[in-house]
């Protein structure tokens, strides 16, 4: 079931209430600093913006990310990610891509999202963070954590990584999780918790990757900084191939809930 605001009439996509206000649980030994909710009807400007534009984002993506509400809205208490088969600015398909670059960064914490996944091979939704730092040292170098990764063709299948300088693309510290299910049939909670001394991956709960400065060989450790949280769906790229004849579209990425909480002092 959804965690909703147990005051009525808020409209607000952010909520600034202390966690004992809302129906979370928050995990032992930390407190909540932000979240959203997705409540109301716009997406909050203040916490998200967008990516736009097309040219494969390094991956050989189809779409074009647009920020129009047929790709990015919120729609009976979720943000929906909307991905399109259709022409539009001289690209056949059409998604959105959020992030809080220049809004909002985090540094260590536990960063957390529920959400359902679409089905259908040529389909990538992704929750991840990048270092804040990109504009100013590039990719890889700026570090980056896939909190959770989706390739449709293989529907069981849940992946979390972590990109650095030396360790990046195909050489990206990463598991799959084989969930023993089709993960897009449900909500399902995607998490990190993330320190000085590593990183660890969640999925519904369940610890299954974790990653240290040991494991990175030598190799700079970018992750003791802060980094932008990003949501999209693409669709194609050299992962996980062109959408077949019978992909679904629109092809939806719901997301319940994004929350980040940090050690209480």
């Amino acid at each position: 079931m959804r965690k909703r605001l147990l005051f009525a009439g808020m409209a607000a996509a952010i909520s600034i209430l202390p966690a004992a206000a809302l129906d979370v649980d928050v995990p032992p030994g930390y407190k909540l600093v932000w979240h959203d909710e997705f409540e109301g009807s716009v997406i909050d400007p203040a916490s998200w913006t967008f990516d736009l534009g097309a040219g494969g984002w390094g991956n050989g993506e189809a779409e074009r990310y647009t920020s129009r509400s047929e790709n990015a809205r919120l729609e009976g208490g979720a943000l929906v990610i909307e991905a399109r088969q259709e022409k539009y600015q001289g690209s056949y398909y059409t998604s959105a891509r959020m992030k809080t670059q220049g809004l909002r960064a985090f540094k260590y914490g536990r960063i957390e999202a529920r959400m359902r996944v679409p089905a259908g091979k040529g389909l990538w939704p992704a929750f991840w963070l990048l270092g804040s730092d990109i504009a100013e040292v590039g990719w890889p170098a700026c570090g980056e954590i896939d909190v959770m990764e989706y390739i449709g063709k293989d529907p069981s299948g849940v992946y979390g990584t972590a990109h650095g300088p030396g360790y990046s693309g195909t050489q990206g510290l990463t598991k799959r999780l084989d969930a023993g299910f089709q993960v897009a049939d449900d909500f399902h909670a995607f998490a990190i918790e993330w320190d000085a001394s590593g990183i660890r991956w969640y999925f519904d709960g369940k610890e299954y990757l974790s990653v240290s400065k040991a494991d990175v060989g030598g190799k700079a450790w970018v992750f003791d900084k802060g980094f932008f949280i990003i949501l999209n769906l693409a669709v194609g790229g050299s992962w996980p191939g062109l959408p077949a004849l019978d992909t679904p579209f629109p092809a939806r990425l719901l997301v319940d809930y994004v929350r980040v909480f940090e050690k209480a002092e």
